[in-house]
């Protein structure tokens, strides 16, 4: 059972996250894809693995912008982070998002999570 802190809308997520275990992440019901400032992949977990089909093996280490979800990559999801990183400033955006994936579009939510303090950035993404 997830606890209240590790919820999709949760406060004071990024830094849950980042405290979290490789095991903890996969008991999430939501996708989490942690990369760091070059935008390398750096943490995958099993929901976002099975619901994207693609292994953490092929994942990880990835540029994510542009080897793993380049359906990301424009300015409603990559320019968020980078303007945020350029600012110096706290990033946690939820937002309504069609990803094309393999050409079948899928509806989510996307929460894009990155605070000053932390080398991990997130994209979240919740699938109902």
């Amino acid at each position: 059972m997830m606890s209240e802190t590790m919820t999709f809308d949760a406060r004071g997520l990024a830094e849950t996250l980042d405290a979290s275990s490789q095991e903890q992440l996969d008991t999430l019901d939501y996708g989490v894809i942690g990369f760091d400032a070059e935008s390398v992949v750096q943490r995958y977990n099993a929901f976002e693995s099975q619901a994207a089909g693609l292994s953490p093996q092929r994942v990880l280490g990835e540029p994510l912008f542009t080897n793993v979800a380049p359906c990301l990559n424009n300015f409603l999801v990559a320019q968020r982070f980078e303007d945020a990183f350029d600012e110096g400033s706290e990033l946690d955006d939820t937002i309504d998002y069609v990803l094309t994936l393999r050409m079948r579009p899928v509806k989510v939510k996307l929460r894009l999570l990155a605070s000053a303090g932390s080398a991990i950035r997130y994209v979240l993404v919740q699938r109902r």
